[in-house]
């Protein structure tokens, strides 16, 4: 199997990053995996000295058939790094395999996507592999495939080919007739309550966002996205040094693959799974974004009193 390049952003979470590498290393398909490493540069005066620690560190990682790091000058940012990064590699590869420095594989991690990557390379309708999953249990009694079918990606360790990549809109031109479009704006809340609002902020420059630019893209071209059943991915990135991920974890807590076989049984209909989609929906409906915030309010009183 031609495997994958894997890239890999980091900032400055070197306890993180470190717990993310040493699993990566773990992985079955490490050895025969080529592995780009960004290392983003410091927003702030105070951020260059644990940048270097970050740096220093990047240079003693082995394990992979070959490790290039590739340190920025000047800091991008998530949104840039992820977009610039990976068109880079694109330009090389046909497919990637991107990771962020907080989160935690399984030693079959490589091995899930890389296989559906080969599985579903010529099915354009598969727009990207999560290697992330979430605890959606009710289904998994009678279900025989290892994977299923959502309508809305997911950034916590995912793949794409650069078919898919190539033909992104990251500028959004179409956001101005989309936005005056109440049934595509429905339409599009299908994948989550939290989209619109999301999309909305990034085109009012209230966020930058890589990812809700590609989940709107993979909207537009009616794409799928391929989940496992178990995590492959666990994300330990929930504390005060998340630039991105804050907040409550207990809705994103994932069922982990712990058998880590090493072959899997993919859907032959490549369709959206209507009994995952239908759990999925709810997890990311209105009421679970408000118990989530619910949850996040608590948590910070509880830090605060202690």
């Amino acid at each position: 199997m031609n495997t994958a390049p894997i890239l890999l952003f980091t900032y400055k979470r070197l306890a993180t990053l470190k717990q993310a590498v040493a699993a990566l290393e773990k992985n079955y398909m490490a050895e025969s995996s080529d592995l780009f490493i960004f290392s983003d540069a410091a927003k702030k005066e105070e951020d260059k000295a644990i940048i270097e620690e970050v740096r220093s560190y990047l240079k003693t990682i082995t394990g992979f058939r070959s490790v290039q790091i590739i340190e920025r000058e000047n800091n991008f940012g998530l949104a840039k790094s992820i977009i610039s990064g990976t068109s880079w590699v694109m330009s090389t590869y046909d497919k990637v395999i991107v990771l962020e420095d907080d989160l935690i594989t399984t030693p079959n991690f490589l091995t899930f996507m890389n296989a559906a990557l080969e599985r579903y390379k010529t099915e354009t309708s598969v727009f990207s592999i999560s290697g992330y999953s979430f605890s959606l249990k009710s289904p998994q009694t009678n279900y025989d495939y290892d994977a299923y079918f959502l309508n809305r990606g997911w950034s916590w360790g995912w793949s794409t080919w650069k078919n898919r990549w190539k033909d992104v809109d990251w500028e959004v031109s179409s956001y101005a007739s989309f936005k005056k479009n109440k049934a595509l704006r429905k339409a599009f809340s299908e994948g989550g309550s939290d989209l619109n609002k999301m999309l909305r902020e990034q085109m009012e420059g209230r966020i930058d966002s890589w990812a809700i630019r590609w989940f709107y893209h993979q909207f537009r071209v009616g794409g799928l996205t391929l989940y496992p059943v178990y995590s492959k991915v666990y994300n330990a990135g929930f504390d005060e040094l998340a630039t991105h991920t804050t907040g409550s974890q207990k809705r994103y807590l994932p069922d982990i693959d712990l058998e880590a076989k090493t072959s899997f049984c993919f859907p032959e209909q490549v369709s959206v799974t209507s009994t995952f989609q239908i759990l999925f929906k709810k997890r990311m409906g209105f009421a679970a974004r408000v118990r989530s915030k619910l949850q996040t309010i608590l948590l910070k009183v509880f830090k605060t009193g202690r």
